[in-house]
């Protein structure tokens, strides 16, 4: 196989070092240059050899579909991999029809990304699994009728009850800005363009809701608001920005144990709200949080509360981010395709009394 070389292009240093460190093990493959704003791109590509793009297309000063067109006019032989933590199934449908090569998600084992950049080079088109389903075109009306979440679900029930973005926000837990991509999705699916007729349409057809009743468990958060009796004996928080991981890991926990409260966090505010309210026991924290870091969030988290038990994860595990960790207090570092249910019960048997 001949050289590969690669552009790294990521707004988090600590993804990119993650990234640089699994590439260094590959055969053939060289790091040519790197990249942290959208800005410096073209500039960088001008300067560059590089015969393959390994980009996450969420970063400052970066118009991804805009972009991949451009690098598309500009460099027909490029290759062009994102690795994003984003999987909206439209949004990766959108990159792929403008010339995007692979789409790659973060949380992926690194075996995994060996492949898609061997595929990619190859002259293949890389999707990752999980996404395959997701893109697989289907009857609209199925769509809609089928393929409301548990999320969307809660989200329309509290646009009934007459909560704006931010009230939706606070009463389950997140950002603003993960209300507004779930409600744009939402009404694409329903074919609605406002709260009003999201509402509306909702009222007439109940049916999509399934039990009308809003339990402690759909509202995903864990405050008792219906004074539903529980009997918890601990609470974990998962802080993740990826809502499908946090939510994966939130049913296994509360599938393993009846007697534990889990809550979510996308983002150090949130990370340190739960904290300040609930006290956690223990908190599962990714490396990365957007565009903040996780190992920094860690860090308030243990100066928020002492007694917070802090394991940290990553897609991308190497040997600074496991001191970095150690040095804020942490009690353990973890690979994420290593947390599986059996690695998570240990977890939770050695940290939460």
């Amino acid at each position: 196989m001949n050289l590969i070389r690669i552009l790294l292009v990521d707004d988090h240093a600590v993804v990119r070092a993650g990234l640089r460190n699994a590439l260094q093990e590959m055969p053939d493959v060289s790091v040519v240059g790197e990249v942290d704003d959208g800005a410096d791109l073209f500039p960088a590509l001008q300067m560059s050899t590089a015969n393959l793009l390994l980009i996450d297309v969420n970063m400052p000063n970066f118009n991804p579909i805009e972009a991949v067109q451009r690098i598309r006019s500009q460099y027909p032989e490029l290759k062009i991999l994102v690795v994003s933590a984003f999987d909206d199934d439209i949004y990766v449908q959108g990159l792929m029809n403008v010339g995007v090569s692979g789409y790659h998600l973060k949380d992926q084992p690194l075996s995994d990304l060996r492949l898609a950049i061997q595929k990619v080079m190859s002259g293949q088109r890389w999707v990752s699994g999980r996404l395959l389903d997701k893109l697989i075109q289907v009857d609209a009306s199925q769509r809609e009728t089928l393929k409301l979440t548990k999320r969307q679900k809660q989200i329309l029930r509290l646009l009934q009850r007459g909560l704006d973005n931010f009230g939706i926000g606070r009463e389950i837990g997140i950002s603003i800005k993960t209300v507004e991509n779930h409600l744009t999705r939402m009404y694409r699916q329903l074919g609605v363009s406002s709260r009003l007729e999201a509402v509306n349409f909702i009222n007439k057809h109940p049916q999509f809701l399934g039990v009308m009743m809003i339990t402690n468990d759909e509202l995903g958060v864990t405050d008792n608001p219906l004074n539903i009796e529980t009997n918890i004996r601990a609470t974990v928080m998962v802080v993740d920005d990826n809502a499908r991981y946090r939510s994966q890991l939130h049913r296994m926990i509360a599938k393993m144990h009846t007697d534990i409260a889990v809550v979510e966090a996308e983002n150090t505010l949130e990370a340190l709200q739960h904290t300040q309210k609930r006290k956690p026991q223990l908190a599962l924290v990714d490396v990365v949080l957007g565009n903040e870091e996780g190992i920094a969030c860690a860090e308030r988290i243990r100066q928020t509360n002492l007694q917070t038990r802090i394991v940290m994860m990553s897609a991308y595990p190497d040997r600074e981010f496991r001191r970095r960790a150690s040095a804020v207090g942490a009690a353990a570092f973890l690979d994420k395709k290593d947390l599986d249910s059996t690695t998570l019960r240990l977890i939770i048997q050695d940290n939460v009394a």
